[in-house]
């Protein structure tokens, strides 16, 4: 089970964040999603229960997973949430009404630490005018599977304690 991918993305001014989780084998799918300020743009879904006996896995789940993450970020620059973003009252930067934007974003997505890369947005109608793009991976932390310090309460103490107001019976 791979743990993910996120990427920060600034495209035509304004920030978005891409992150990719795997279910892992009780759930066997692939999620991306698309956020702005908390704000679901997009997701896509994708089961991979009809090869979980294949060999190699973790391998063949990481390399689906690269892929349906970057082919999310070709979708944001190349304008195809354009529409959904402005309808969501989330305003674009000044090329609104232009052709949509490409960004070359073929590069390989680093496995465990957080990098940043740059790439070049064009206009297909313009001449070449450099405009910065930064991705930035963000490892993810299972929360879920983190080690329990001794004297951390379980979270059925925490809720039994909250519903009985802290009285012991």
């Amino acid at each position: 089970m791979i743990v993910g991918f996120n990427h920060n993305v600034t495209y035509r001014g304004v920030s978005f964040h891409v992150q990719t989780e795997d279910g892992g084998l009780k759930r066997p799918q692939l999620v991306t999603l698309l956020y702005h300020a908390g704000t679901i743009i997009s997701s896509q879904k994708t089961s991979y229960a009809d090869i979980i006996k294949v060999d190699a896995l973790d391998h063949v789940i990481e390399e689906l997973a690269k892929e349906q993450h970057k082919g999310m970020l070709r979708r944001l620059t190349k304008g195809e949430f354009d529409d959904r973003i402005v309808e969501l009252g989330i305003p674009l930067g000044s090329s609104v009404g232009q052709p949509a934007e490409q960004l070359s974003i073929d590069q390989p997505i680093p496995n465990k630490s957080a990098a940043e890369t740059s790439s070049v947005v064009t206009s297909p109608t313009h001449p070449p005018t450099p405009e910065p793009v930064t991705i930035v991976e963000e490892l993810i932390v299972d929360r879920f599977n983190q080690p329990k310090a001794s004297n951390e309460p379980s979270l059925d103490d925490l809720i039994y304690a909250y519903l009985t107001a802290g009285q012991n019976q």
